[in-house]
């Protein structure tokens, strides 16, 4: 009996490594730690009146593990780094994309596959030229060299790409170089702004696709999409994006997607946690219509999912032995659009504007003093940060945008309530979970090193 067992078992390794994975995903969460995840998790648990977790798809893959992500230059590493390790394997210094620190040309997996004759295509929430999707493109030794990485992603030869637009579509040190979205044409791609557009021409050779009305002023830099929170009627989505590019590289029989959920760190640079958590529910959303493709093509069919680096420290408990992560869904609005309003309406009502019409804009959008008590400590707290802005415009700054203190001081309180707890608003040294299922899927269990994520993929592709 155990000797037949043995056959068995070698039999199904033998199987395994015949399998070859035709449709590869990869999902980063720029910024997902572990408890970006787990809260998550939790929160949509507290609000089915459970304690416990209500579990993402991502989590019910039948492989994970924990993922290392420092760089060649610091424990701590940035997306630049993180992204082309992540893209090729090869660690290198913050800040550097595509290159090795001495500055020699990193080959991505998404290059090497597309050399081979995969259809490829590259996505995410922020700007197609941000550090994560261009470590799959682009050689540079600076992250901020958006025109040059702009550059080489119309060279690139990438059939799909999706997301914000460019950061910086003309060269601003050079006012006769071509703009980028006009080299992207020049080089055979259909740019198409917004879904329905998209949705009508899938099939063109090449595309490229970018929010309604991003085309009308060519020469202005994009930022990012909305958040999950603030998104209206209209509005681009990574799930969109991701249907758009499973319909425009399942015309080949074989392809690789990269597609990022960039906003959860930009959320957790701004200690955001209400914020954090729909754009992880928005992540895992799109992460569905992969697996829906899976189910139609399991033994031809690899997605993994895991993250660049954990941003914010964000801890579960900042205080007793208890979480009240439900309180977040009285949250409305993201920290940037409730600091947009606050500053909008001090402009308009100028020394006029009153606590009460400060209180109302709080009750709408946090559910303070309403849906959610607060102290009178924390009352205090409130008006002196209404009496600083009424006095000194004071703002907090994050990474990607300087907060209305007001704004800042009511989120973090609502955080407090959750009993969310930051130790930074930057990057630090987190391992970060991966997931996977199908083809080659069992690689990724246990402890890895960001540096062999790329070649476990690129083997599951290539084994025979």
């Amino acid at each position: 009996m155990k000797r037949l067992s043995f056959v068995f078992f070698f039999l199904l390794v033998a199987l395994l490594s015949l399998a070859q994975a035709k449709y590869v995903f990869f999902f980063i969460g720029d910024g997902m730690g572990p408890h970006q995840v787990l809260s998550t998790e939790m929160y949509l648990a507290e609000l089915e009146g459970k304690i416990g977790r209500q579990p993402l798809l991502m989590t019910t893959f039948p492989y994970s593990g924990q993922v290392a992500t420092f760089s060649a230059s610091n424990g701590i590493t940035d997306s630049a780094a993180s992204g082309t390790c992540l893209a090729s394997g090869k660690k290198t210094d913050n800040g550097v994309i595509g290159l090795t620190p001495d500055g020699t040309p990193i080959v991505s997996v998404a290059t090497r596959l597309k050399q081979q004759g995969w259809a490829v295509g590259i996505m995410t929430t922020v700007t197609i030229d941000h550090a994560t999707p261009a470590a799959h493109y682009a050689h540079t030794p600076s992250r901020n060299n958006y025109y040059t990485i702009g550059t080489q992603l119309a060279e690139s030869g990438f059939d799909f790409f999706g997301g914000a637009g460019f950061s910086c579509p003309q060269n601003k040190n050079n006012l006769a170089s071509p703009n980028l979205y006009d080299l992207c044409q020049e080089n055979g791609y259909m740019l198409v702004g917004g879904y329905v557009a998209a949705k009508a021409n899938v099939g063109a050779p090449k595309m490229i696709v970018v929010p309604e009305g991003c085309l009308e002023d060519r020469t202005r830099g994009a930022s990012a999409l909305p958040y999950a929170i603030d998104r209206q009627e209209g509005d681009l989505s990574l799930a969109q994006i991701v249907e758009l590019a499973i319909d425009q590289l399942s015309r080949n029989d074989h392809f690789f997607m990269m597609a990022e959920g960039g906003k959860i760190d930009y959320a957790s640079h701004g200690n955001d946690g209400g914020t954090v958590l729909r754009e992880v529910i928005d992540f895992d959303n799109a992460i569905k219509l992969a697996y829906d493709f899976y189910l139609q093509h399991p033994d031809e069919t690899l997605i993994v999912i895991t993250a660049d680096h954990e941003t914010g420290g964000m801890a579960l408990g900042n205080s007793d032995y208890v979480l009240n992560l439900k309180v977040l869904a009285e949250q409305k609005c993201s920290s940037d659009v409730l600091s947009d309003q606050l500053s909008a309406l001090h402009k308009r009502e100028g020394e006029y504007l009153t606590w009460e019409q400060v209180k109302e804009v709080l009750i709408s959008n946090t559910g303070l003093y309403a849906a959610v008590e607060i102290t009178d400590e924390e009352d205090k707290q409130l008006q002196a940060a209404y009496e600083s802005m009424m006095q000194y415009h004071g703002v907090e700054q994050t990474l990607y945008k300087d907060i209305n203190a007001l704004a800042a001081k009511a989120l973090g309180i609502l955080n407090q309530k959750a009993r969310l707890g930051w130790t930074s608003k930057g990057h630090t040294a987190s391992a970060v979970p991966v997931f996977a299922i199908g083809v080659g899927a069992e690689r990724f269990t246990g402890w890895h090193d960001n540096s062999e994520i790329a070649p476990l993929i690129y083997q599951a592709t290539q084994s025979k």
